[in-house]
């Protein structure tokens, strides 16, 4: 503590005194809620929404709401609010971080926020760290919401999309990150807004909100649909392509980079494959195969736009001649060339959405979070979240002693240390709780011990119902459980009988974590409310924290000492040597998350845009004007890239201009070179545009305003969700790929963002493009219905995969082929489960 944190108080001292107040306020109300029947307390509830209904803050009736909360809470729970968790229930309110000591009742704190917030009727949300706590404290709490007339839901993986969505339409919701993170992305796949879980993101409390804001944080929630056919598909493509003749069957366009069938070309389509019309939406997929191919085979040039190299295309960057590693073309072109070149073709695009936890939980409009460690990850809060950190003072003072590290030579001799500390507590009845860095190393003390009989229980966290049973029990007499540093969080630990004598819970670690509040977690476990209590880490120079940051120095001191393997050392200085190295570690750490999301805030633009689009579509907004719009920048792109500085080749250009745009959203026979040729170039935009609006209004005649908006909408929708799936593949081979590239003295995030706004521009004029040709080509009888261009398969965080395994559907009620699946996949049943049929 500096000097003048000792004068005026350090900033949450500061923060805490503000809010006494406060307390103050809710405090005087006690004894007149006291007096309240049980229906009058009840009617606090309507009458808070009233007020809020006619403009009241959430802020006004903090003071009433937290103590209605704090009277229900002790006639439903037995428990009552004590003044620490009053104002731990302020600072989440306030969408910040509190930070409260095992012990301190943080799961009876999160109530009075959530209450409060649970009255505005948008939703409050409760996040754990796993299931069991979710269901648990939705269990528990939950009583009491019900009591004042709040609807609790819980969301955890296996229930129906009906359950969740009642659940999420609840007052108060609890549930997983991973799920609330899952469901955000799959609101964004649906075809129909009907099938859309979650509302909007109103409040969270984050319990544990350093394992999941931190901790969790460095690996995305992805996503990920079968790619199986894609690579099949293109060879077959590949082979029909290189049978045609340029001119014959097809035209190749320069300035448009595009290579176009021609209508002898589409003819031959329509044979190879058995399809009555190549332009038929439905044949989106084989367009998309056999367009790709032809611009594979006949615009793109090996050693100029690629190379082959190690069985791999690798493009060359266009300006500087360099090798462009990891990176692919988007869109299936790269697929496309490997077809081509006859080399293994990887599989198109198996992720379908993604997102890292910073950028799902920067969206609530407010966030707050609570653990019993948070203040070294301040500075991270703060920077990734606007989130500050208030730790609240403990109702008890805490009795814990807290012993120096004691620091060995070596592993063997640490271990051996640690055995005879078990055992001299464990002679006692003193319980013991040994904390390990992994699975691998509690299973090796776990043999240590079994070698001198000592009864125990080993906890890995592989099994959450049975990690909070095996935590409850460790503070019981006798008793010695080994746990993995992070398990059974969320569960206090209760000192059985004859304990408190004996010296309370004895926490041992078995080495520093490179975080320090996961040592300040373990130590925390014991003296909680006011209990005694002790803990203790050995060390060797050995452990890896250790021989990576801190061991010269130390090494040094021993050797000096001439120390053996079984004697330690104990002093200020070494466990102040440990927490630099812990904190250089720490800050490697940070900046390796800054980089992830710095690169993740890209897409995170990126995906806004095309949800926000999805979501007009979704929601039966008229894409008129859109339509419109992509008509003229088509129309006026497409004439400037033919025509702008060109003067010796004139005609040939306009007549390239015309089969281009014939192909998109020109009819056949309308405009000839000779009614262009004269013209400039903004009275040819002003043309083109004319007769391809007239060729659009068209289509409103022939379909009626109505039938075309929905048409509308089920074309755009496909085409987007096909083209930003093949992008986030592109943009992942592009974040693999930049650190590979040698970019010097430029910042890879900085690449990142100028290349992948460039790709996401190209997605969008693909967008464009594709949407305006099928609209344009679309038929009268046959019925455009809206489809998933993708099933999801997996859902992965991390390690976690949950498969989503599907039974093909059985046609016992004679489905008809174009009616949709039974199985739940959206696509017609001939082309899903029936194709088997």
């Amino acid at each position: 503590m500096g000097f003048l944190d000792k004068v005026f108080g350090t900033y949450s001292e500061r923060e805490v005194k503000r809010l006494l107040t406060v307390v103050k306020e809710i405090e005087d109300l006690d004894e007149s809620m006291q007096k309240l029947s049980d229906e009058d307390l009840k009617g606090k509830t309507i009458e808070f929404k009233e007020r809020i209904s006619k403009g009241e803050s959430l802020d006004h009736i903090l003071p009433e709401a937290f103590a209605v909360c704090r009277e229900a809470s002790m006639r439903v729970l037995g428990m009552k609010h004590y003044r620490e968790q009053l104002i731990g229930g302020m600072v989440l309110h306030q969408g910040r971080i509190a930070e409260m000591k095992t012990g301190e009742g943080k799961t009876l704190v999160a109530t009075l926020p959530i209450y409060l917030n649970g009255l505005s009727g948008n939703g409050a949300h409760i996040i754990t760290v796993n299931d069991y706590l979710a269901k648990r404290d939705k269990e528990w709490m939950g009583k009491l919401y019900e009591f004042l007339g709040l609807t609790t839901g819980v969301i955890v993986h296996g229930v129906t999309q009906e359950e969740r969505r009642a659940a999420y339409a609840a007052d108060i919701t609890y549930g997983t990150n991973n799920e609330y993170g899952f469901d955000y992305l799959r609101d964004n796949m649906v075809i129909f807004k009907e099938e859309k879980v979650q509302r909007g993101l109103n409040f969270a409390v984050v319990d544990e909100v350093d394992s999941i804001l931190v901790d969790e944080a460095r690996t995305p929630l992805i996503i990920s649909g079968a790619g199986d056919k894609s690579t099949k598909f293109y060879n077959v493509a590949d082979n029909f392509v290189k049978q045609l003749v340029a001119d014959k069957h097809f035209t190749i366009d320069e300035k448009a980079s595009a290579v176009m069938l021609t209508d002898e070309g589409i003819e031959k389509a329509e044979k190879t494959f058995g399809i009555e019309n190549y332009a038929d939406a439905e044949n989106l997929e084989l367009q998309h195969y056999i367009t790709q191919g032809l611009k594979a085979n006949y615009s793109m040039r090996i050693d100029k736009d690629y190379m082959v190299k190690d069985g791999q295309v690798i493009i060359v960057d266009e300006f500087t001649g360099r090798l462009m590693e990891g990176r692919r073309y988007s869109d299936g072109l790269h697929q496309a060339i490997e077809a081509k070149e006859a080399v293994k073709i990887e599989r198109e695009s198996k992720t379908l959405a993604t997102i890292t936890f910073q950028n799902y939980f920067r969206m609530y409009k407010k966030l707050s979070g609570m653990t019993g460690t948070a203040l070294t990850e301040e500075n991270e809060f703060r920077e990734i979240y606007n989130l500050d950190v208030i730790v609240i003072p403990t109702h008890r003072e805490v009795a814990r002693l807290d012993n120096l590290d004691l620091v060995y030579r070596n592993q063997n001799g640490k271990y051996n240390a640690i055995v005879e500390e078990i055992i001299k507590s464990n002679n006692i009845g003193q319980p013991v709780l040994v904390g390990t860095v992994s699975i691998e190393k509690s299973e090796y003390v776990s043999a240590l011990l079994k070698k001198r009989d000592v009864k125990h229980r080993v906890l890995n966290a592989k099994y959450h119902e049975q990690e909070a049973e095996i935590v409850s029990t460790a503070g019981e007499f006798g008793m010695v459980t080994i746990a993995t540093n992070m398990a059974g969080r969320g569960t206090d630990i209760k000192l059985g009988e004859g304990v408190i004598e004996v010296g309370g819970l004895k926490i041992i670690g078995t080495e520093r974590h490179e975080a320090r509040r996961i040592d300040n977690q373990l130590r925390g476990r014991a003296g909680r409310q006011g209990d005694p209590g002790e803990s203790i880490f050995f060390i060797s120079l050995e452990d890896d924290l250790m021989r990576i940051f801190a061991s010269e120095r130390l090494e040094g001191v021993m050797e000096k000492l001439k120390l053996e393997e079984d004697v330690a050392l104990d002093h200020k200085i070494l466990t102040k040597t440990i927490e630099n190295a812990q904190k250089k570690v720490e800050g490697n750490n940070f900046e390796i998350r800054k980089t992830l999301i710095g690169y993740d805030d890209v897409m995170n633009m990126q995906r806004e845009i095309i949800y926000r689009q999805r979501g007009e579509v979704l929601e039966g907004q008229n894409m008129k004007e859109q339509i419109e719009s992509m008509i003229s920048e088509l129309v006026t792109e497409s004439v400037n890239a033919h025509l702008i500085g060109e003067e010796d080749n004139y005609e040939v250009e306009i007549s390239k201009l015309i089969k281009y745009l014939e192909d998109i959203c020109l009819p056949h026979g309308s405009i000839t070179v000779e009614n262009i040729v004269d013209l400039s170039i903004e009275e040819t935009i002003e043309k083109l545009l004319s007769v391809s609006m007239d060729a659009y209004r068209g289509k409103e005649l022939e379909f009626g305003e109505e039938r075309l908006r929905e048409i509308e909408r089920v074309i755009l929708l496909r085409v987007v969700d096909q083209k930003w799936m093949s992008h986030i593949d592109s943009m992942d081979h592009l974040k693999q790929g930049i650190g590979l590239r040698a970019y010097r003295q430029v910042d890879p995030v900085q690449a990142y963002q100028m290349e992948g706004s460039s790709m996401f521009e190209e997605m969008i004029e693909g967008i464009k493009a594709e949407t305006v040709k099928f609209l344009f080509h679309v038929q009268a009888e046959k019925p455009v219905e809206r489809e998933r261009v993708a099933e999801e398969v997996t859902a992965t965080h991390g390690e976690e995969d949950k498969s989503l395994k599907k039974e093909p559907a059985k046609n016992d009620n004679k489905v008809g082929r174009n009616e949709v699946c039974p199985c739940g996949s959206g696509k017609k049943y001939k082309n899903c489960c029936g194709r088997e049929a």
